[in-house]
């Protein structure tokens, strides 16, 4: 399926607004972005190697970890190698929750009718 810049949005959209339905955490773009590479990239996940990866700096990075420890998505353990390093872990429920998005992208996706 080929989509054009508008179709994008209009699937986009109907995602979004599903979520919103569902009463699911409101992320934002840098913290879903954070949320992703935690789940979607092989660990180990740091501040320092997320912040590079992103291009943003390492306190936005904290910033976006925070919120995302207090939904329970991620948990922060101290490095036992190098006890200066945080690493960034995966959680049951942040599984969940991005299993659960998925399936709104694939509905989203399923139901779009170009046009």
């Amino acid at each position: 399926m080929e989509l054009n810049p508008n179709q994008a949005l209009e699937m986009w959209c109907s995602t979004i607004v599903e979520g919103v339905r569902r009463d699911a955490p409101d992320l934002t773009a840098r913290q879903m972005a954070v949320l992703l590479l935690v789940y979607m990239t092989p660990a180990p996940h740091t501040v320092r190697g997320m912040a590079e990866r992103l291009n943003i700096s390492k306190p936005a990075i904290t910033r976006a970890l925070d919120k995302l420890g207090k939904l329970e998505f991620i948990r922060r353990k101290e490095d036992d190698i190098d006890r200066r390093s945080v690493l960034v872990q995966r959680t049951v429920k942040g599984s969940i929750f991005l299993r659960e998005y998925g399936e709104i992208i694939a509905q989203a996706a399923l139901e779009f009718e170009p046009g």
